[in-house]
């Protein structure tokens, strides 16, 4: 049971990271030591798990099935939990909010960057900083509602959810389609949500071996990449900005001020310290 626990909340912390765009569900699963059990859990399944149904022990075995219902689980009370939370904070708290998150992935960057080589870091460290700095290039679409984009947003946003900081929520954002996924979550919106968690399966299925594989034979490359980008990934978690149309404006906090909206500048910085704070005590004991 302790065991199940302990998987289970670092479900919910992933759960908790999908519902805000930006932060990577990937990131907490790594930064809480699951990220390669994780990968390798998902990645076994396949043509021959047709063949393992016959033997349930075997099947829930090869699969690691008992690792992935409680890691489910805590996701789904995270996501559920949280979801009109968050929607009520972003709302009305911006740029707290957004403060914590961007404490949190500074932090995971710096954790990741301390444990690879310069050499790792000067290369691949800087090629993922450059891809995430292009992440801002990338104007968001309007929302079209249709079901089919639902369901390839679901395809999209899986891949990024399974990598560590590439925000499953901020594709949907690009895509047009967070507001209308939060909506579904908060009212239980079951048709939209059947037709995500379609999306979803068919492009984990089609992206994870892949991942697994060159995990297994360029770890440290990846990682150093993956840093660059979560680190470039900041700039999207920025506290005082204004989402339109054409994209994101960045501002400080007396021109956000002057727009009207509150600038919460000492809770923001207050929050954004919290948020490295408890991110570098939950993950300073993990292997990454």
């Amino acid at each position: 049971m302790s065991l199940f626990f302990s998987r289970a909340w670092r479900g919910l912390l992933m759960g908790l990271a999908e519902v805000v765009p930006g932060v990577s569900g990937g990131t907490m699963a790594l930064l809480t030591g699951i990220y390669r059990e994780l990968v390798q859990a998902l990645a076994s399944f396949g043509a021959e798990s047709l063949g393992l149904l016959r033997s349930p022990p075997a099947f829930i075995k090869h699969h690691n099935l008992g690792f992935l219902a409680s890691l489910a689980t805590g996701m789904a009370f995270g996501i559920v939990l949280f979801a009109r939370l968050m929607k009520y904070l972003l709302e009305n708290y911006p740029p707290p909010v957004w403060a914590f998150f961007f404490g949190v992935i500074v932090v995971s960057a710096v954790l990741v960057a301390s444990k690879r080589s310069v050499k790792t870091l000067t290369f691949w460290g800087v090629a993922g900083l450059g891809l995430g700095l292009a992440m801002l290039l990338i104007p968001p679409l309007g929302n079209t509602g249709s079901l089919l984009v639902v369901f390839f947003g679901g395809a999209i946003a899986v891949c990024a959810w399974i990598l560590p900081a590439v925000s499953g929520s901020y594709m949907l954002l690009l895509l047009g389609l967070y507001e209308q996924i939060i909506i579904a979550i908060s009212e239980f919106d079951l048709l939209v949500l059947a037709v995500l968690g379609a999306g979803c399966v068919v492009g984990l299925m089609s992206f994870v071996r892949l991942l697994n594989l060159l995990l297994r034979s360029y770890y440290e490359q990846i990682m150093g990449l993956l840093c660059g980008f979560m680190l470039g990934s900041t700039i999207n978690l920025w506290p005082w900005r204004v989402i339109g149309d054409a994209g994101s404006s960045w501002l400080t906090p007396s021109e956000y001020a002057a727009l009207g909206r509150p600038d919460f500048l000492l809770v923001s910085l207050l929050a954004c310290l919290l948020g490295g704070i408890g991110l570098w005590l939950l993950a300073r004991r993990s292997d990454f």
